[in-house]
């Protein structure tokens, strides 16, 4: 149910890894001076019911 993307311009959920996406063209130490490091993942948590979301999240922890 959540994506993988940096903005749909939507109301759903998305997870991104701002290292690789957003601020890939930031050299290391400037990535680190700001807190993002490669192990950071930021989640959008877009509109749909929680419940449904904490399910996909806890499935997606399950697999790693």
């Amino acid at each position: 149910m959540i994506q993988l993307a940096v903005s749909l311009g939507d109301v759903g959920s998305l997870v991104q890894h701002p290292a690789s996406m957003t601020h890939k063209s930031l050299p290391l130490e400037e990535r680190r001076k700001h807190g993002i490091t490669d192990s950071l993942i930021r989640l959008s948590v877009g509109i749909e019911n929680a419940k449904d979301i904490i399910e996909d999240i806890a499935q997606s922890l399950e697999k790693i």
